[in-house]
């Protein structure tokens, strides 16, 4: 693979996970939208604590969708401010890692896709298993899964 090739494939990758996140997004506005219309439904009854509860159900799904939107929207952030035009050295934020049968991208905690076949781990710039990765260049190993890996490539 050439140099324009490996950065039009962490381009692809970055765009996947864009998307990704967009679409975790858009999920988390919408349950947040549903809760408080189920929570703004709740009818008064005459068994008495049943309206407040219900009520307080709603509230408490809204502000857990409303954890789950900012999470979202802080790894949005990080994504956008990570480089995908440059080639690195060595595994830091940005970098594709090239391993026998695995890609890691130090981008975003995604966690396993695979994306034309392949399978890709992305990584937050903040997981143990980045910072494990980081700076090790190909040819350096690392326990993954309890096995002995060989990194082939990071650009």
């Amino acid at each position: 693979m050439n140099d324009v090739e490996k950065i039009a494939l962490k381009n692809t990758l970055k765009q996947y996970a864009l998307a990704l996140i967009e679409q975790r997004i858009a999920t988390a506005r919408e349950a947040i939208d549903q809760a408080q219309q189920a929570a703004n439904q709740e009818e008064k009854s005459s068994a008495g604590d049943k309206y407040e509860t219900g009520r307080a159900m709603g509230h408490l799904q809204k502000d857990m969708y409303a954890r789950q939107l900012s999470e979202n929207r802080k790894e949005l952030a990080i994504l956008h401010a990570v480089k995908t035009d440059i080639l690195y050295p060595s595994a830091v934020a940005g970098a594709l890692i090239e391993c026998p049968k695995i890609l890691f991208f130090i981008a975003a905690g995604l966690g396993r896709h695979i994306t034309d076949g392949q399978t890709v781990i992305f990584l937050s710039p903040n997981a143990a298993l980045a910072r494990q990765l980081q700076h090790k260049k190909a040819g350096d190993r690392f326990p993954f899964n309890g096995l002995d890996t060989t990194i082939l490539d990071v650009y």
